[in-house]
């Protein structure tokens, strides 16, 4: 897994949802990302170049698959993870996702056309992937953002912070609700919120982790993690499908 320099989330969460299992082993490398908007100093940070070295690295390893597990596909377009993950396999031979495809394609296997969103982010980086999930024949029917566009102060966000803004985009009646960043920490609360508000939850890290555990034939994460994607998805053994 390709990781933001900044994010102290998902890999402590990446090992929680793997608890004891000896089946399966993940490795991470970091690229250099401290911030994240809508203008090219943001952007920069996820070019492919950054992301070939890193991968360089994994695929050293022996590593089955590599995931950019980051989501800054969901405001800069499908275009651009598939030029990402396209490189990465050129450049290793190691197949590769994102999160971003890992999210839209588990969105498709749901049959979720119409999504509430909840980010860390300000009101245009929520509209602006808005516009990117429509061109994907998604639509957002409401989202909530919290305005941080520094990454460190994203992990701060306190689980149960997220269960307010979860209940106010419910109210649009979404297919599904959608954690959107790899330093969120939805995980913990997707089980209880879906609980309540009886639709699926899908949060970045743990859609990520399915999707990559699907790709390698492996058994799916506790379901307790989000709905049960492994068979939905249609991944095992196999590569990503598109969304």
């Amino acid at each position: 897994m390709i990781v933001p320099s900044s994010n102290t989330c998902l890999e402590p969460t990446t090992y929680r949802m793997l608890g004891e299992r000896t089946d399966v082993s993940v490795h991470f490398t970091r690229i250099p990302v401290s911030r994240v908007g809508l203008d090219g100093t943001s952007d920069a940070q996820f070019d492919t170049g950054g992301m070939e070295a890193a991968a360089v690295l994994l695929a050293t390893a022996n590593v089955d698959v590599i995931a950019w597990n980051g989501t800054a596909g969901s405001w800069l377009g499908a275009a651009h993870d598939h030029a990402i993950t396209e490189a990465i396999t050129t450049m290793t031979g190691v197949r590769a996702l994102t999160s971003t495809q890992a999210c839209l394609t588990a969105l498709g296997a749901l049959g979720a056309r119409n999504v509430g969103l909840v980010t860390p982010y300000p009101d245009d980086m929520n509209a602006r992937i808005g516009e990117c999930y429509r061109e994907e024949g998604i639509t957002v029917t409401a989202s909530y953002g919290f305005g941080l566009s520094e990454t460190t102060d994203i992990a701060r966000i306190r689980p149960e912070e997220l269960l307010g803004p979860s209940r106010q985009v419910a109210r649009s009646a979404p297919d599904a609700i959608a954690y959107v960043c790899t330093n969120l920490q939805g995980a913990d609360v997707v089980e209880a919120v879906a609980a309540e508000l009886g639709v699926p939850v899908l949060d970045s890290v743990a859609v990520t982790l399915a999707a990559c555990l699907a790709m390698v034939g492996a058994e799916p994460v506790d379901p307790r993690w989000g709905p049960d994607l492994a068979g939905a998805l249609g991944l095992t053994s196999g590569s990503l499908a598109e969304p």
